[in-house]
This record gives structure tokens, sequence and C-alpha cells, in this order.
């Protein structure tokens, strides 16, 4: 075991070795790693399980080498030696040095200490052992995360460069220079709070409001004492379920700062997030103004009560609130620590008034009789159980105005960002919250309930000396006729709303309640409002709000988004007409209580393996329950502020949607996707076929998507909605470099079809040629029913000047694809379909920008002499000297390393030559509205109809409508008339619109001796002349070069070859004009006709005709007339 020791000292020296001492790099600064000696300092007992001196030696610590770093080995003092790492509790922490500026930095992989795999594998190993840092997100601000070596780097050959690290799976990447700002190496000083302080006082302050002295004992005396407990108790079913909902969620994984907005947005996705994440924060901005408001309503009644109002009693709220607001944010922007305090403080005094009050219930006194209050007595309670509504209320509206006294319980959670350990915090807190309050409130319902008769004059004159008989109310029988009041009292709990500091035992401490239970509630949204805001804003869902993400001092503070909420208050408090406010505020905070529940129902319906929230306490169908009750409450307490809710969210889910927000959080909405789409799959695939249902599913060979885009467009016009478009790309060569292309090509273009609005697939494969990498995508592409019936392939322009063998492959890809049922598309335009070496890559930037794994640079560069093979590398070094790009972050690197090309670009950003202008424009032809134009389709072989479907599906988009089809058949000359007619009657029973048909006589004619010779001049290259050659040279030559044409082969086939010429004069003649010509494709007889012949037939066929699609399907029918 002491042995390991000595080795690893020379190995941080000598660069970098394995196990067995071998190096594995040349020097330092070419090596992947550098294996350092950490000395750490001894640690607790229960480490990594060694004690006292033993935990002293050195453990290894491989450092990720940026080979592009400039050759700096990490011990030079550009690169941040590794003196900058400190020890914190056996963690690797980042100092600010070991992240140094440069734009590269190291990510460590630590691989424990060095005896540690000595002990437990018996060897050492590169391998890592599981930890919580290998977890972590990059920027995260608990530890560092580490990077466990890549499977590349465990697998691949010793003597090869391994794979660049991606981030896997969608796990967010942050470039360095991000780190290094958000990550805070010294925690001294940063507030964290437990979750009484946190969460419970906050949440039973906020629950606890003025409701709870001003208007509950009204509500007792409306809805009597059994109402007023199920109004008490239907809210708290409401939010209960929401907070089970709300811990479901706050322990399904680490919670950030955001509260409300984070649960939901990480749950349900940007769009629900960004629609209540800004409601939310204006609801609370606004809810400061109403708590502030009525915190000040209460000082100016006690200004009255002493005639010494300042100006009169509109004027004074707004004074007293403007002065309050600004103490408020006073107390906010001095630090959390303080707003903790004064909460505190504030609770201590509201729990005072709650026990005044119900000391106060005991003491009954005589004078206090006159105006309703006799202590606990069974008559009053009898009296009092029952409903007794007046002045138009009913239950639901009595329940309206409680209702609002129940929310606040995100309180805790809107400060997520400032809890310890907000995945207990958030539960314990807010669900023992609930319970508390609600407790409360049904104790003060119940006992102000039995103490206090309905009515009251206040009258001393209204006791009843003598003993009357047929008593009827409680007060009567206790000796109190309070009759007169069946007009108006003052007192009693109908009339007066300040029963409860008349009953308590010191009436100003219940006033020091009110101001408490105001005050802490308006504390509370002030700072919840900025903080989700800020959570918002950091998230750039909308983009106009971006000043406001920044924070301020060790505390991430969001002063701007405190001026904000402070000024939005403030506006509110000036209009101080709080009765129009108050239910929308209620209805916002209701949509969050809603979308909470509806997110825990969402994510347990995706069945999504990352939802394991560690609360087993909710049920999915309770959640959603609680999802439809909130609905419902947001109608019964106020029908317009409702549909006015549900206008403004609807508005800003659309807006976000359209934005289209570029954050990837791995909501339940994107697993509900998923699911939906594996279900459907696996129930599509049981559904037997059905000529009726048959849809073209192309195959298109296009290579790299954005290389051949005329081919894509005309494809998609057929297939779009309608069926199945896979863009197949065969890479060919090293299978090494290949392999890295497919990972990074698959986002890359799939991203660049989604940009360009194409409802299709793209399928990258590695194989020897194009031939083998057809037939894998022919055989293995599609998912169950859901697979390619046609392929489809641009027609090979440059066929007579390229290797022979490239058109024996191209045309054996015809043969597979026969060979395995698939139908067969050739497209040709005559300007050719490949732009790939003229095009500057611009849109392929573009659509990197976004990509968190590459961000190498494509610049115009060019292609042409590997068009078959591979579009997808710029520029690649010889291979002595490929070192791997940094393709995780901009480096400042990766732009020095571009200055050759870009120079290169500027001159072939020349004007373009004439013929790839043509190129260049034929290739957007079918981006354009085609106008008033045919479509002709040369329906000359019955392939099961697709040659007719094609075209017909095309005429339905909206760019083709206007198109027209005119059919052309073979027929005889005797018989042409009865030819159209037959057609006519089977196109019409297809129901396919044609708008002419033409019956062709003069197909068997011969064609024209000049287009012969041409035809003969073209093929001469390509024959065999066996006939004047020796039989065994003939052979021999046959056998290395089976794509020639033997003489017996030519004279074979001679009526066919006429007819293709013959058909193209034709074609010319009839279709010059066509927006679009189809055709049926000839076949050839596999074994038989050789490659040059076939291919010379297809040219001969299509050559100087507008865009033509020779199709020919496989001869099932594809049209039928049955119903």
């Amino acid at each position: 075991m002491e042995s390991a020791q000595p080795s690893a000292g020379p190995a941080g020296e000598e660069g970098a070795r394995d196990a067995l001492g071998r190096a594995l790099g040349p020097t330092p600064s070419q090596s992947r790693f550098q294996v350092d000696l950490v000395a750490e300092a001894p640690r607790k007992a229960g480490g990594d399980g060694e004690k006292g001196g033993e935990e002293a030696k050195g453990r290894f610590r491989v450092n990720f080498v940026d080979p592009s770093a400039g050759g700096e080995s990490p011990g030079e003092p550009g690169g941040g030696g590794s003196e900058g790492a400190v020890q914190n509790g056996g963690d690797t922490v980042m100092s600010e040095g070991s992240l140094h500026s440069g734009g590269h930095h190291h990510y460590y992989y630590d691989t424990h200490t060095n005896t540690y795999y000595l002990r437990t594998f018996g060897h050492n190993t590169m391998d890592a052992v599981p930890r919580i840092d290998h977890y972590r997100h990059t920027a995260a601000d608990l530890g560092e995360k580490l990077l466990r070596p890549s499977l590349a780097e465990l697998h691949d050959e010793l003597d090869k460069e391994p794979f660049e690290d991606g981030f896997a799976n969608g796990e967010e990447g942050t470039p360095a220079g991000e780190a290094a700002a958000t990550y805070t190496p010294n925690s001294k000083g940063v507030v964290k709070f437990g979750w009484i302080k946190g969460v419970l006082v906050r949440c039973m302050l906020n629950i606890w409001g003025v409701m709870l002295f001003i208007r509950l004992s009204w509500i007792v005396g409306q809805a009597g004492i059994g109402l007023s407990v199920l109004v008490i108790g239907m809210a708290t079913v409401v939010t209960t379920i929401t907070g089970l909902s709300t811990s479901a969620i706050a322990t399904n994984g680490f919670v950030r700062g955001g509260g409300a907005y984070y649960l939901i947005s990480r749950s349900l996705g940007p769009e629900f997030g960004g629609a209540i994440g800004l409601i939310f924060a204006f609801a609370n901005a606004v809810a400061v103004a109403m708590y502030v408001v009525g915190f000040a309503e209460t000082v100016v009644e006690l200004l009255k009560e002493n005639g010494t109002l300042m100006i009169d009693e509109m004027n004074d709220i707004r004074i007293i609130g403007a002065i309050t607001v600004v103490i408020l944010l006073g107390i906010s922007i001095a630090g959390m620590e303080w707003e903790a305090k004064a909460q505190i403080v504030l609770l201590v005094i509201l729990i005072l008034a709650i026990g005044d009050f119900v000391i106060g219930t005991f003491i009954p006194l005589d004078s206090k009789k006159p105006k309703g209050f006799f202590g606990y007595k069974a008559e009053i309670f009898m009296e009092n159980f029952g409903p007794d509504f007046r002045d138009d209320e009913t239950f639901f509206s009595v329940f309206a105005i409680f209702f609002p006294a129940a929310t606040g319980i995100l309180a805790g959670a809107n400060i997520s960002g400032d809890l310890a350990d907000p995945q207990s915090a958030i539960p314990k807190g807010t669900l023992l919250a609930i319970l508390i309050t609600t407790l409360v409130y049904v104790g003060i319902a119940v006992s102000v309930g039995s103490c206090v008769v309905r009515d009251a004059t206040g009258s001393v004159n209204d006791t009843i000396v003598t003993q009357l008989t047929n008593c009827t109310t409680a007060a009567c029988k206790l000796n109190y006729d309070f009759s007169s009041c069946q007009t108006s009292c003052p007192y009693g709990l109908m009339n007066n709303f300040q029963v409860m500091s008349m009953v308590s035992g010191f009436a100003p401490l219940i006033s020091a309640g009110i101001f408490s239970a105001t005050l802490s509630s308006a504390l509370a949204s002030l700072v919840s409002a900025p903080k989700i805001f800020q959570a918002l804003c950091k998230d750039n869902i909308y983009p106009g709000f971006q000043m406001f993400a920044k924070g301020y001092g060790k505390n991430n503070e969001p002063l701007r988004g405190y001026i904000l909420t402070f000024l939005i208050a403030l506006g509110f408090i000036l209009i101080a007409e709080l009765n129009v406010i108050a239910p929308i505020i209620s209805n916002f905070f209701l949509a969050s209580y809603a979308l909470i529940n509806f997110s825990v129902f969402h994510a347990s319906l995706a069945k999504s393996p990352g939802w394991r929230p560690a609360f087993k306490y909710y049920n999915m169908w309770i959640s959603l329950l609680g999802a439809i009750l909130c609905c419902i409450v947001m109608f019964v307490i106020n029908w317009w502020a409702a549909l006015l809710t549900y206008v403004i969210v609807l508005g800003l889910y659309i807006y976000v949607t359209y934005k289209k927000p570029d954050v990837n959080w791995g909501s339940s909405t994107q697993a509900l996707t998923y699911l939906n789409a594996l279900q459907h799959s696996i129930r599509l695939s049981g559904v037997e076929d059905h000529v009726k249902n048959f849809r073209p599913q192309c195959l298109i060979m296009t290579g790299a998507p954005n290389a051949r885009p005329a081919l894509l467009h005309l494809v998609h016009a057929f297939t779009k909605n309608v069926g199945l478009m896979i863009c197949g790309h065969v890479h060919t060569g090293p299978r090494r470099q290949a392999m890295k292309e497919l990972s990074t090509d698959l986002a890359r273009y799939q991203r660049w079809l989604i940009k360009n609005k194409m409802k299709a697939f793209y399928a990258p494969v590695h194989a020897e040629d194009l031939r083998d990498g057809g037939q894998y995508l022919m055989q293995a592409a599609g998912l169950g029913r859901m697979r390619p019936n046609t392929l489809v392939v641009g027609f090979k322009k440059n066929w007579r000047q390229g290797d022979m063998r490239d058109v024996e492959t191209y045309i054996n890809l015809f043969h597979d694809a026969f060979d395995v049922q698939y139908g067969v598309v050739v497209i040709r335009l005559q300007e050719g379909l490949d732009i790939s070496h003229l095009q500057g890559q611009e849109e392929l930037l573009s659509s990197q920008e976004k990509s968190p794994c590459t961000k190498d640079v494509i610049v115009k560069v060019d292609y042409s002499k590997k068009s078959e093979t591979d579009t997808s590398i710029a520029f690649a070094p010889s291979s002595s000297e490929r070192t791997p790009t940094p393709r995780k972050e901009e480096d400042e690197d990766g732009k020095t390393s571009t200055q050759p090309l870009l120079k290169k670009d500027s001159k072939s950003s020349s004007p373009l030559n004439v013929s790839d202008q043509r190129l260049l424009d034929a290739s957007s032809q079918f981006q354009k509205k085609q106008g008033k134009s045919n479509i002709d389709v040369w329906w000359l072989f019955d392939d099961g109809g697709l040659t007719l479907l094609i075209p017909y599906l095309i005429t339905t988009k909206k760019k083709w409508k206007d198109c027209k089809i005119r059919v052309f058949i073979g027929g005889k000359i005797n018989r042409i008339d009865h030819d159209r007619r037959a057609m006519a009657t089977l196109l019409s029973k297809f129901r396919i619109d044609f708008s002419d048909i033409m019956v062709l006589g003069d197909i068997n004619t011969k064609p024209k001796k000049e287009n012969i010779a041409a035809f003969e001049e073209m093929i001469e290259p390509f024959r065999l002349h066996e006939d004047d050659k020796e039989q065994e040279v003939a052979d021999k030559m046959k056998e290395d070069e089976p794509w020639r044409i033997t003489d017996n082969e030519l004279e074979l086939y001679k009526t066919k070859t006429y007819r293709q010429i013959r058909l193209n004069e034709l074609l010319k003649e009839h279709s010059s004009t066509a927006n679009i010509i189809v055709m049926s494709l000839p076949v050839a007889r596999k074994g038989a006709v050789s490659s040059a012949l076939y291919m010379a037939w297809l040219e001969a066929l299509s050559k100087d005709l507008p865009p033509i699609l020779l199709v020919r399907g496989n001869h099932q029918s594809v049209l039928t007339f049955y119903s």
C-alpha cells in the first residue's frame, strides 16, 4: 500500500502515467491528464473511512488539461496551478485561482485518496466511484462539479486521443466565465434560514392577516358557527392539497430561488412557468399595497376616534401608506437578516394579541354586556350556530370574503433560495403553518360565536328588570332586550367589526395585532415579489426584463426588483381603491395554486423516471382535485376577475410558446409528449395496413440536410402532415472520426430541420460506402408502423466525370430498395441539387449558437471533392497534428484557430459565377408559391398508383394549390378516345381532379437520328466492346469493371433504349413548360442490365427538362375507389 506513494510523486512531474507507469502522453502540455499530488489536511473521522495520520497522505487529483490551452501545464503561472485548490470537508473546492481567467479552465477528476482504490478493488484504477460531485451542475452553488472519466477515456486505445466530453442527456452546461461568476467559494456571511424562521414563521404571519381581527366575527354572525367552520374547512382543504403538492415538487430535486415560479416552471416548462411567474410576482407586489392600505385604514380609524385627522380620510390613508411602504422597503434592502428579525418581532406581537383575545373571553365585564358580550353561554352558542344571512350575503359570498385569509401558504417557498435546506424546510414549515393557523381560526370562530350575540344596542337602559316568560333570543334569556335592533344597531357580531378588541382583555394590543398582521404580510410580499421576479429574469423568458436579474451583495439581493415592487405598491396605494384590486389578487394567487397542483398531477401522469419526490404523502388524483377546486374557487370569489386571470395567463402562455425560450428543464410536458408518442406508436403497431391509410413514408438520402434544400422541400411538399420523412446521411471514412461526428451532427441537423419548419427526422449512420449505409437505413430506420416505404434519391449529375464504382453503388441502391419492397423516387433538377460547396453555412452557424455542446465554427469551404461522403467537417488538421477541438465552451483559442478559414472565406464570398447562381436559385424554387401552372404526370406503367398519388398530395399544399394535374398515358393510335375515356373514369373513381388527359400513340416511333447518335456517343467510354477483344481479356475486364456495357446487352435492350430517347423527345414537346414532371421510372433487371446502361437510360430520359420525379411504387395498390 505504501508503495503507491512514491510512484505518485514523479507522475506529477513527468506527465501523466497509467497504473503501470507507462507514459500516457509525450509531455504535460499535450497530455489529457495531469496527476497532481495534493496534500490533504486531516479530516474529521468518518470522511472516507480512514483515520488520523493516514488521511493526511496525498491523494491523486487528475486534472483535465485543455489541450488547446496554448501548451500551458496547470503548474505554470498562466494555468492557475493546483495550489489554488483548497480542501473543504473532503471536497475539492474551486478557488478563484483555479478558474483561471483565460477562456479555458480545468475540470477536476478527483479519484479520492490514492489508497482508496487499492483498499476497495485491490488495484488502482481510473474509474471513479459514485459520489455526489459527479451529479452537480457546472455552476452549482453547493460545491464544485467533478467530471467522472468519460467512457472514451476508459475504453479507447491509449495511443489515440480520447473523445471530447459533452454534457450528457441535456445537463445544463455553463461556460467557464459564468461558472467563475456564479460560483462562490466562500460561503461565510451568506444568510440561510432553517425551517422555523424561514418557512413556519413566514407562512403563519402571511396566513393570519387582518381577517383574523376584523372580519372573522362578522363571518360568524352571517354564516353561524357551523357554516363558519365549514368555510374555514373548505379553504383549508384547498390550501392543504396545495401544500402537499408544493411539498412533493419541492422535494423532487434541488430547489433554487424563485418559489412558486421555480417549482411550476421546472415541472410544467417555461410556458406555464413564465406566465405564472409574471402574474405571481405582480400579485405579490400589489398585495404589498393591499396589506399596507389595510394597516393605514386602521391607523386612520384610530386618528378619527381621537379627532386628529391630517387632511381627510382618503388622503390620510395615502400619506400613511406611502410612509409605511418606504420604511418596509428600508427593512428589506437592509437584508434578509433584518427582515427575518422584523418578522419574529411581528409574530410575537401577533401571538400576544391572539392570547389577549382568548383571555378576554373568560372575563365577561358588566360594562361589555350592553355591547353584546356575555362570556361563554350555551344559549348564545345555540342561537349563533345556524346561519343568519343579511344584506344579500350568501354562503359563497362569505366564503369569497374569507378565502384570501387562507392564502399565503407559499410565503416560505417563495424565498426558497434563502433556505438552508429547502427540501425539508418547505414541507415541514408549510404544512405545520396550515395546521396551526386553521386551528386558531376555528378556535376564534367558535369562541366569538359562543360569547357575543349578533345584535346589541350598547345602551345600558335595555336591561330587563322583570323576568320575561316568552323569551326567544339568547340576549333576552340573559336579561337584555335588544329587540329594538330590527332596524340597525352599532354593536354585535353583525354590526361591529371591532368585536375582538371589545372582547379582549387589553384593547390596544388587538390594534397592535392588526398592525403586526398587516405589516408582516406586506413585508413577506415585498420580499417575495422581487425574488420571484429575479428568478424569472435570470431564466431570460422575457428578454426585456433581463436587467432585473442582477443581484447585489453576498446574498445576491435583487435591489432593482425591490425598487420596481416598491413603485408598483406605491402606485396602488395612491389609487387606494382596494375593493376592485383584492379579487384580482386572490385570483392570481389561486391560479398559481391551481398550476402547482396540476404540476404534480401532470408529472405523475407522465411517469417520468426523474419524478421521485422524497415527500411521499401526495396523490396525483387529489392534486388534480385540488387544481379543479382552485379553479372553482376563482369563479366563486369573483367571476369577472377569474375570466380576466384566465385571459392574462393564456396570453402570456401563448407569448412564451411563440417566443420559444431556449431552455431545457426536463419538464413533465416533455415527459408526457414522449409518453403519448410511445403509447400511440405501440397502439399503431397493432393496426393492420389498409390501402385507404397508405401514406408515402420517405427515406431521403440527403447527406447533410442543408446541402440539398431543393430535394428536402420537394419531398416535404408531399409528406408534410401526411407521412414520415427521414433524412438519411451516410458517413464514410475513418470510423473513429465518423462516430464523433454522428453525435454532434444528430443534434445540429435535427435543430436545423426544426428551425426551417421541416417535419422530418435526421438519421445518420456510419458505413463503409453509400450502399451499405443505404441498406442499414432501409432495414433499420423508423419505428413500428412508422417505417419508410419509399426511397428518395437525387439524380447523380456528375456520373460521367466521376468514378464508375460510385455509379455502381448508386444503381445498386435502387436494386436494394426494390429487394426490400420499397418504392423508389429519383429527383432531377437540371442545375443540380448539392449546394454544399458554395453554401455560406450561416444557418448552420446560427443553429449552433444554441447548442450547449458544439461550438465549432463553420465557414464557406469547398466540399465538392467529397460530396457523397461527409459534409459535416469544415476543417480538420492532418491526422498527425489533430487535437481534440474545444467543443464544450467558446474558448479564446477557438477564435484564433479559425483565422485562416476566415481569410479563405473572404475570397469565396465574391460574386458567384452564373452556374452557381442558377444552382442557388433552383435550390429555393420549391419554397415559393408556384402560381397557375401544370404538374404533368406521365403514368406509363401501373406501379400501384404511387406515380399518381404523389402529384395529388403535392396539389393539396398551399404553395401548389393553383397547379393543375395533366395526365399522359401511352395508347394505340386507333383507340385514343377509348383509352382517354377509360383513364378519365379511373381518375374520377379515384376522386383525383385533372385538367386534361393526353394519350400518346407515338411512343414506339423511332427517335431522331441525332438523338440516337448523341446517346451512343455518351455511352461509348463505358462499353466493353467484347467482340473486338480476346474472350479471356473481355471476361477479365467485365469481372473487374462489372458496370461496363456489353455489345450483347446493348443489342438485347435496343428497343428499351430507343424508348427512353423517344420519351425524352415527347417530354420536351409536351411538358417543357410544366412546373414539375412526375414520370414512371424504368426498371432494369438485376444482373442483366449494367449500371452504366441504366444510368445512361435515366440520363437520356430526363435531360434538359423542368424538375422531374421518376417514380416507381412497389407494385402494391396505394389507391382505391372503395369506401
